[in-house]
């Protein structure tokens, strides 16, 4: 098997999405545990690709339950250097409606407690988060949208919050003064991870409804929602397939050094048990 090198993040639709092979299913352990599902590993597009279902097959865990380390960790040791993030997600404003696709390049953090590094344990590391998401994988997948037909906006911030509850009215107008674009649950830890990996990153959000705040809201039925998830799923393996497609073989954005001047620890100091847990992370720096 070759090794993938384009990770996608998501829900099911990718299983029967038009072009894509896979060639196995991959269980991996990792030192944080197990990641959500085994990774399905094929072929899209002509490149090695590897898909994990951000949830488990079947929704099973929550968006506070998820091992968001061992979810990334589980996507580097494959040899993986580009996540592809696909996230349902509501809207905080009129200008992005049900089904287009917003691709944030900012994210503000509203969740409690959830475990967003891979460092401590005698290893400490601050890496650079000004600019959360790869620009340069940002455009592609921009481009992407373009050419496939699907509604897009490239830009804004996207709000996580803690959930599994979604957004009292109050707290959802509180958001939109703050401008924020569009509100989820998961994708925050997932970038900063990926970020300390060295790891490229970009979510892809599609918006199914607006949030609470909007007048129409309450008319909005389970039946709608469910139709806009179908629609979503649908355009998203377009634009997944036409971004995997135009993706350049090397990388030439900063990501795959994010480390370089994060690590503040002597390298003498770190402990012998947290340099192995790491060395897939830092190995090349701590000589």
């Amino acid at each position: 098997m070759k090794k993938p090198t384009i990770g996608i993040i998501g829900g099911s639709g990718l299983y029967s999405m038009p072009g894509f092979t896979a060639h196995e299913e991959v269980t991996l352990d990792t030192p944080w545990g197990k990641p959500s599902d085994p990774y399905v590993v094929g072929q899209l597009a002509g490149k090695e690709v590897a898909f994990l279902a951000r949830h488990g097959r079947g929704h099973r865990h929550s968006p506070s339950e998820l091992n968001f380390r061992a979810n990334i960790f589980g996507f580097k040791t494959l040899g993986v250097d580009r996540i592809l993030s696909l996230s349902a997600v509501g809207s905080l404003k009129e200008e992005h409606p049900p089904l287009k696709f917003v691709i944030p390049d900012q994210f503000f953090d509203r969740t409690r407690g959830r475990v967003s590094t891979f460092f401590g344990e005698g290893l400490v590391a601050h890496i650079s988060f000004a600019d959360p998401v790869c620009p340069h994988l940002s455009k592609i997948v921009h481009q992407a949208c373009l050419r496939t037909g699907v509604s897009v906006a490239i830009g804004g911030t996207y709000l996580c919050m803690e959930g599994p509850a979604f957004s009292t009215k109050a707290e959802s107008n509180v958001y939109r003064s703050w401008g924020m674009d569009v509100i989820g649950m998961t994708n925050l830890q997932e970038a900063k991870l990926a970020r300390e990996a060295e790891l490229c990153y970009v979510t892809i959000a599609m918006v199914t409804d607006y949030d609470c705040w909007h007048e129409e809201h309450d008319a909005v039925t389970v039946t709608d929602i469910l139709a806009n998830l179908s629609q979503n799923a649908d355009n998203a393996c377009k634009v997944v397939a036409a971004t995997v497609a135009s993706m350049p073989d090397v990388r030439e954005c900063k990501c795959g050094s994010a480390l370089a001047h994060a690590l503040i620890t002597d390298p003498k100091t770190v402990p012998s048990a947290t340099r192995k847990k790491l060395e897939l992370l830092v190995g090349k720096y701590l000589v």
